[in-house]
């Protein structure tokens, strides 16, 4: 029996062995077990993939360029003294209520609508990207895929290119990969390793670690509030305590005392009050934004449809705010006021993928499946999804494109084979067949 046992135990050890291998975080240079080695070109090419879903995933990206700029300006700051410069690093502002920022392989990095707007300086918001970089460059994004059930829909992505036209299986694995990415949390110790490493980046850019001390004080008020937004969002996926607050506090104590009242490491409200000043303005619209889906949510569309149109009196300008409300036109089957809303969405923001989706349906059920088609292909690049698919399919076999309908059709079927959308699809799909 021992025998048996030690055969046993020496089989896992040489297994183990053969499929592990060593990572070397960047920025502590230790290595780490691995089940597999990912470079850093697998990396970028993953992230690259997974990030455009996740925008996507979270309203899409809040349209101001002056903002964007600003907020790439403070990101590329720190980023240029972290130990890894060299990344090609994308940041970006999305249009979600929740508060909340993230990271996702290969350098890029998003901070919320949601976030953006309970911060008060430039100092504060440097503290939210720090943090996030120290994500990046001490690949905690990479070592969780390496080490948890991600990998294998991580080496399927980067084994495959998906041109985004098509329902194929990647694409689907690019967005399951980027919606868990967003779900899963990071440990306790990754998250103490990222908050080491955003404070030291913010002094190497001369930011005030006041910012930092700041940001954990307003973070450890919420946490014992418990707002459900906030349990929602950052601290769902980046776990907060008292201690780390305290092993924060300790840190710039211990190594950046000398910093915390030098003038020279700034806070700089004024300009960031400036680069907010536009979002501002609308942060009342989005209030009665976020009331309506919770309207909406409870099956209340009639009261949904009021704050909506609420919302986007305040800010006529804003296209998801006008996308919302044409998605909840069409839930009430009011298609005038539908296409109405979607045709503004997509003038005002035409890198939506819903306002797309909703506007190609619109027209394809008004029997014009050319203008269907261009909506619909739209949605598709931004973001595949099974409905987009389908009416794309059926847009192409109105237009006579009969192959293209075929294939489609049966990428549905296959991608949901007990659903309804996947045994329409089938059904078509074995009807293109015999007229071909």
């Amino acid at each position: 029996m021992r025998r048996v046992q030690w055969f046993i135990l020496s089989f896992f050890v040489l297994t183990l062995s053969f499929l592990s291998g060593c990572a070397v975080n960047p920025a502590t240079g230790k290595s780490e077990l691995a089940f597999y080695s990912m470079s850093e070109q697998e990396e970028v090419s993953l992230g690259k993939k997974a990030f455009p879903e996740a925008i996507q995933r979270m309203q899409g990206e809040y349209d101001d360029q002056r903002l964007k700029e600003y907020i790439t300006a403070v990101g590329m700051r720190l980023a240029k003294v972290s130990h890894r410069p060299n990344l090609a690093y994308t940041f970006k502002v999305v249009n979600d209520s929740s508060p909340n920022a993230f990271a996702m392989p290969g350098g890029n990095i998003a901070i919320t609508r949601g976030l953006l707007v309970a911060l008060e300086n430039e100092a504060q918001l440097a503290a939210v990207l720090g943090h996030e970089l120290g994500h990046v460059t001490a690949r905690h994004s990479v070592q969780n895929l390496q080490r948890g059930m991600l990998l294998n829909m991580g080496l399927q992505v980067l084994a495959v290119s998906s041109s985004g036209t098509s329902y194929s299986g990647v694409a689907r694995q690019a967005g399951q990969l980027a919606g868990s990415i967003l779900d899963s949390s990071y440990s306790r110790e990754q998250e103490r390793e990222a908050d080491r490493l955003g404070i030291d980046y913010m002094v190497k850019a001369q930011y005030s670690p006041k910012g930092a001390v700041e940001l954990q004080e307003f973070l450890a008020k919420k946490s014992g509030e418990g707002e459900s937004k906030w349990m929602q969002g950052l601290f769902r996926t980046h776990p907060f305590s008292k201690e780390r607050m305290s092993d924060n506090q300790y840190y710039i104590d211990s190594k950046y005392s000398w910093a915390v009242n030098d003038e020279a490491y700034v806070s700089v409200a004024g300009d960031f009050q400036r680069a907010m000043a536009p979002l501002m303005k609308t942060k009342e619209a989005y209030g009665d934004y976020d009331k309506a889906r919770e309207k909406e949510q409870s099956k209340d569309l009639a009261g949904a449809i009021a704050l909506y149109e609420q919302a986007v009196h305040k800010a006529p300008d804003q296209g998801l705010l006008q996308s919302a409300l044409g998605m909840a036109y069409l839930k009430n089957n009011s298609l005038d006021e539908a296409k109405k809303h979607l045709a503004k969405a997509v003038q005002l923001d035409g890198d939506y993928y819903e306002s797309h989706f909703g506007l190609g349906y619109l027209l394809l059920k008004e029997n014009n499946p050319t203008l269907a088609k261009e909506h619909l292909q739209k949605s598709m690049k931004l973001m595949p999804s099974l409905g987009s698919a389908f009416y794309l399919a059926e847009s192409y076999e109105k237009t006579g494109e009969l192959a293209k309908a075929q294939t489609l059709y049966g990428q549905v079927a296959a991608a949901d084979p007990g659903g309804n959308l996947g045994r329409t699809a089938a059904a078509r799909s074995r009807a293109l067949g015999g007229r071909r």
